[in-house]
C-alpha cells in the first residue's frame, strides 16, 4: 500500500528569483508541503483501506471519506495536491502569455487575457486569509476564475483545476511581508503556460470523446 511522498521540484530553489525567494522557496516546499503529507498519510493510516486510492480520487470525493478523518484529508490531501500541481505550474523563463486553445478560450469566454488577469488578481488579493485563486475548468467544460479558502480546490466541486496560486502568507510572507498585490503580479513573471495548455488540452478532449 502507497504512502504517499513528496514531488521534488523540477528546477533549483532559487531559480524563479526575483520573483520568488530561494528561502521560501525552500520552506514552502520543504517543510510546508512536507507537513501536509505527513500528516495526510497519518490519517490514512487509520483506514487502510484507501491507500490505494489515488489523491485525485480521495480529493474529488471526500463524501466517501470516514468522517473521523474527513477533515483531514479535506485540509492535507488538498494541500498535498493543490502545491503539488502549483510547482508545475511555475517556471524560470516561460512564456508570459497562454497560446493556442486555451488563448483562445480565454479570450472568447474570459474576455481576454487581460481582464483575465484583472479577474484572476482581484479573486487572489480578494481571498480573505489563507485560500488560493484559480483559473478552472467547469463541469460544462467552461472556463471560470475563482478563490477558494484553506486548501480547499475545485476539484472538490467537480472541476479541474488549471492553474492556482498559493496567497497563504507562507507563500510570500518572507518576501512581500503585507504586499500580497505584490507577489500576486510578480507570479504571472513565472507560469508555465506551456503545462497549464497541456492541461486544458487534455481535459478537453476528454470531454470530447
Amino acid at each position: 500500500m502507497s504512502q504517499f511522498e513528496l514531488p521534488e521540484l523540477e528546477f533549483a530553489p532559487d531559480a524563479i528569483e526575483p520573483y520568488i525567494d530561494k528561502e521560501t522557496m525552500t520552506i514552502h516546499h520543504d517543510k510546508h508541503h512536507q507537513t501536509y503529507i505527513t500528516n495526510l498519510n497519518a490519517a490514512l493510516d487509520k483506514h487502510p483501506e484507501l491507500k490505494d486510492q489515488s489523491l485525485t480520487d480521495l480529493v474529488s470525493h471526500l463524501e466517501h471519506v470516514p468522517e473521523d478523518i474527513r477533515t483531514a484529508v479535506r485540509n492535507n490531501g488538498g494541500g498535498h495536491y493543490n502545491h503539488s500541481l502549483f510547482w508545475k505550474i511555475l517556471i524560470p523563463g516561460g512564456a508570459h502569455e497562454p497560446s493556442g486553445s486555451l488563448r483562445e478560450a480565454i479570450d472568447s469566454q474570459l474576455g481576454g487575457f487581460e481582464a483575465f488577469k484583472e479577474a484572476f488578481t482581484a479573486a487572489a488579493t480578494g481571498q480573505f486569509g489563507s485560500g488560493w485563486a484559480w483559473l478552472s475548468l467547469d463541469t460544462q467544460n467552461r472556463l471560470k476564475v475563482v478563490n477558494t479558502p484553506n486548501q480547499d480546490s475545485p476539484l472538490m466541486d467537480g472541476e479541474t483545476p488549471l492553474l492556482g496560486i498559493d496567497v497563504w502568507e507562507h507563500a510570500y510572507y518572507l518576501k512581500y511581508q503585507n504586499r500580497r498585490p505584490e507577489y500576486i503580479k510578480n507570479f504571472f513573471s513565472v507560469i508555465n503556460w506551456d503545462f497549464v495548455s497541456d492541461v486544458y488540452e487534455k481535459v478537453r478532449n476528454k470531454a470530447v470523446q
